[in-house]
């Protein structure tokens, strides 16, 4: 069980650019009870894709403070002890990964590239699903491993209905 009830949550994306930044701010928004989420990536781009913007703005999501940023600002010293770690592209699932503070468990939620596709549509509403079904988890009350099959299964069920 975490310590803490509130999880500390990073969604990564090599670009950290487009889904991973709506990860961050579903997570934030919908979890905002239980969850703390941040966003990185293993190779940022240095800026937030304009169509995830305009995605969230439009969905009436805040916008304020969004960055791309470095996996790098996650692990060693005064980096927040993370929870849980999810990959949104298949790069990064695949990528050696630095020393997260904290033992994180770590899930992929695959999600095709609305920057290489444009379809921001579809990368927004599969996550919100995920998401969702994630924060519906009594996350805080569940062991290691419950917590690593049942985000894997939020995983897995999409699959099964798409």
């Amino acid at each position: 069980m975490l310590a803490n009830m509130i999880s500390n949550v990073l969604v990564l994306c090599t670009g950290n650019s487009a889904r991973s930044i709506l990860g961050e701010v579903l997570i934030n928004e919908l979890g905002a009870d239980a969850f703390q989420a941040f966003s990185a990536g293993s190779r940022p781009v240095g800026q937030v894709n304009p169509g995830a913007m305009e995605k969230l703005q439009v969905e009436g999501h805040s916008i304020d403070g969004l960055s791309s940023k470095s996996w790098d600002q996650f692990s060693g010293a005064g980096a927040p002890s993370i929870d849980i770690v999810i990959t949104v592209c298949d790069n990064a699932a695949g990528e050696s990964c630095p020393l997260w503070n904290g033992a994180p468990v770590t899930v992929h939620w695959g999600i095709p590239d609305p920057a290489a596709d444009g379809d921001f549509d579809s990368a927004y509403r599969r996550l919100r699903t995920r998401v969702e079904a994630m924060v519906a988890l009594p996350v805080a009350a569940m062991t290691t491993a419950e917590r690593k099959a049942a985000l894997g299964r939020i995983h897995a069920r999409e699959l099964r209905e798409s």
